[in-house]
């Protein structure tokens, strides 16, 4: 897909990225000048901790089938993972009840028993999307501190809120009781910092960050990549240049999930690269979106999900020393941005958030699948394409062997199941109608 004179229209537009400071002593830090890399991990004072730059998000481990045919994590990878990140300096460790089919907890709890409770920050939700009682709740949180070996959590989060507004937040933290609780466990010293992760429109998150003056939120999380800076994608979803900057005004430090935006960020289309290599021959895609994220001074660490060491050992070497971007590069970043939404990519982070499917569809497997056509250029267009038998073959052979038949998209019925569980708000019935119609134009040679 040949952009190259889009490249010049958008080099035109390019416009700088607004970066807000902060004075306030108790949790502001001055965004590092650059620097040459000294291989010491780049850390951030708030609220009294010495927070790593890059944290680990504990979402994306990888998993082996048990003697039963049960997906389960790897627990002995993660112990290896955990020990790399440890000894190189990265403290913050992110996990959910629900993560990887409510494995995950209990995973880092077991990665992490080694070491000296003090050498590391725990950071989890209650993630009481769908049962949210007191006593569920309450459940909830204690068998977290269960399954991560500890009497507190350093910082504790209520779960993807946003969608439905203040009414949703009251019906799972206030009517119950539980915002008076973990008010309760903050004053008492078990929830050391609290706040929220945030999914929803503008007026949404103006209803949760307003709520500021009467819960006193120590941190907020926030999706944030050069991507969703201006150009965020859904229906519901907001510019993470508003929420950084609403919140940073508030003088509340935050930390940043889907930097990679699930790792599409790390593998961008092919004419994209070929522009981040062309500047900087030595660093790597993902470094670019790293580094954009780490360069706002009022980001207290960026999650990254982490599947293998090697993951590990080139994050690591990101943030040793780290670099931020000068004005340049940030407007050479909105570039970028807009060069790739004109690309026809689904905003898939690979959350699976929204499986199990209950007609058997692996939707992040379709998503994954389609993206990967167009990030490597394999992907066929029209019958005048240079290659395009030779594309269409390949693609159609693919599908069928990365997805059995009943997990494609044909067999979406648009319940809408899954809607209303996705946090980027992508129309997924919609979505997979698209494809689906691609493949059966694919399958007829009618494109």
């Amino acid at each position: 897909m040949d952009r190259r004179d889009f490249i010049k229209t958008g080099a035109a537009a390019a416009a700088s990225v607004a970066i807000v400071s902060c004075t306030n002593k108790k949790t502001s830090v001055q965004a590092t000048p650059a620097k040459a890399k000294d291989g010491k991990m780049e850390y951030r004072d708030f609220l009294g901790d010495h927070v790593s730059l890059l944290g680990y998000g504990c979402m994306r481990w990888p998993m082996v089938k048990d003697e039963n045919g049960k997906d389960i994590i790897d627990q002995e990878k993660v112990n290896t993972m955990v020990d790399y990140a440890m000894e190189h300096g990265i403290n913050y460790y992110d996990t959910s009840p629900v993560y990887l089919q409510g494995q995950s907890e209990a995973a880092v709890g077991k990665a992490l028993a080694k070491y000296p409770r003090d050498s590391y920050y725990l950071a989890t939700k209650l993630s009481n999307f769908s049962v949210h009682s007191e006593e569920e709740s309450k459940k909830m949180y204690y068998k977290s501190m269960e399954h991560l070996n500890t009497d507190y959590f350093d910082y504790y989060l209520l779960h993807a809120i946003g969608r439905g507004g203040v009414e949703a937040f009251n019906e799972r933290y206030v009517d119950n009781g539980i915002m008076d609780f973990l008010m309760a466990e903050r004053k008492a010293g078990r929830i050391r910092h609290l706040g929220f992760s945030f999914h929803g429109s503008q007026e949404n998150f103006d209803e949760l960050l307003a709520l500021h003056d009467k819960y006193h939120w120590d941190f907020i999380q926030i999706e944030m990549n050069y991507i969703d800076w201006r150009h965020a994608d859904g229906v519901n979803n907001v510019n993470a240049e508003y929420l950084y900057n609403q919140i940073a005004a508030k003088n509340i430090p935050m930390t940043v999930m889907e930097p990679l935006l699930g790792g599409r960020l790390a593998s961008v289309p092919a004419n994209i690269a070929k522009q981040f290599k062309e500047r900087d021959p030595e660093s790597q895609v993902a470094d670019w979106a790293f580094r954009f994220v780490g360069t706002h001074p009022m980001i207290m660490t960026v999650l990254s999900g982490m599947t293998y060491l090697d993951h590990v050992e080139a994050n690591v070497k990101t943030f040793s020393g780290f670099q931020p971007l000068t004005d340049e590069e940030l407007a050479f970043m909105e570039q970028m941005a807009i060069m790739y939404k004109e690309y026809p990519l689904v905003n898939c982070t690979n959350c699976k958030y929204c499986m199990p499917c209950p007609w058997g569809i692996d939707i992040p497997g379709v998503f994954a699948h389609y993206n990967n056509a167009i990030n490597s250029g394999t992907f066929a267009q029209t019958q005048d394409q240079k290659d395009y038998r030779k594309l269409r073959r390949a693609y159609l052979i693919s599908y069928d062997k990365a997805l059995p038949s009943v997990r494609q998209a044909s067999h979406c019925i648009g319940c809408g199941h899954c809607l209303k569980q996705c946090p980027q708000s992508i129309p997924i019935p919609t979505e997979l109608r698209r494809i689906d119609q691609y493949i059966e134009k694919l399958k007829q040679n009618t494109l």
